[in-house]
């Protein structure tokens, strides 16, 4: 009896195909039990804790158009309706370049300023093969005051509008409902009132924020300055209520300062909260989308 060997050839490539797909497959599980790096998000939920900047970032492709109000101070009483009948503002467009890199400019009401800045993280928290324990981003910004000139008679140059911001921010998200930031800050201001005035103004800044439910925060914003302020200046300190509504976020706060960037609120805060100068705000960040996301 004679047996073809074409069958028993059949039978031995497809047991050894079916055995190549079996190691294909164990080789893949094998794959995704390896950990791997992740960053960690949603430390705050905005790039800005109240008036400083977080060490939060927007994604890459992303515009975060921001809107900051701020009423007048509360101490008023009833012939401004406790602050009411006053308003400043600040409207911003902040723009996601990298995960790591964003750039903002923006224009407040007080003293006709217009600001821009660029925030960049060289180090960022993760957990996994080479974590990191804090993230670390770096902030440069400029400030121009769009005033009248006081003496428009004397030689005015228009340098001597500008001042420049400079920030750290060493932050880390302790868990899904606690993190805190610190922020060392100088503010550099080419022209200053008197001559006895300090041009470089240093500051220390904490931030944190504290999860109340899924959609509800407190956080804080508080900077201790350490030089160039004279009489009259008080060390700004904010207080707010973040509620995430959809895609955008909506937040309440108390302060006692009236300028909405780093040079205003850090070296010209005037309110004083054991007197009541505070006054009532609210921030509105509404993201576009600029850029469809890599599939």
């Amino acid at each position: 009896m004679r047996f073809s060997s074409k069958p028993t050839l059949l039978v031995f490539l497809i047991l050894f195909t079916s055995w190549l797909h079996a190691q294909d497959d164990l080789l893949g599980l094998v794959g995704e039990d390896e950990p791997k790096k992740e960053y960690v998000k949603a430390a705050f939920k905005s790039s800005r804790v109240i008036n400083a900047h977080s060490m939060e970032f927007i994604n890459p492709g992303t515009m975060d158009f921001r809107i900051l109000h701020r009423f007048g101070n509360i101490d008023q009483g009833l012939k401004n309706f406790f602050g009411l009948d006053q308003a400043s503002m600040r409207m911003g467009f902040d723009f996601g370049l990298r995960p790591n890199l964003m750039v903002g400019v923006g224009r407040s009401t007080y003293k006709k300023e217009v600001d821009g800045f660029i925030k960049y993280a060289p180090l960022r928290q993760s957990k996994g093969p080479g974590s990191f324990p804090v993230t670390v981003a770096l902030v440069a910004g400029m400030t121009v005051d769009g005033l009248p000139w006081s003496d428009p008679t004397r030689e005015n140059y228009f340098t001597s509008r500008l001042a420049y911001y400079f920030s750290a921010i060493v932050g880390r998200k302790f868990s899904d409902a606690f993190t805190l930031q610190i922020t060392p800050t100088v503010v550099h201001k080419n022209l200053v009132q008197l001559q006895t005035d300090v041009n470089d103004i240093m500051g220390v800044g904490v931030g944190g924020r504290l999860k109340l439910n899924k959609r509800m925060a407190l956080t804080w914003d508080y900077t201790q300055v350490f030089n160039g302020l004279t009489d009259g200046y008080q060390n700004p300190l904010s207080l707010g209520l973040d509620i995430e509504s959809g895609g955008h976020v909506f937040q309440l706060h108390i302060s006692n300062s009236a300028g909405m960037n780093e040079r205003a609120f850090i070296t010209e805060t005037t309110g004083q909260w054991g007197k009541g100068e505070v006054r009532m705000g609210f921030n509105l960040s509404r993201m576009f989308q600029l850029k469809k996301k890599k599939s």
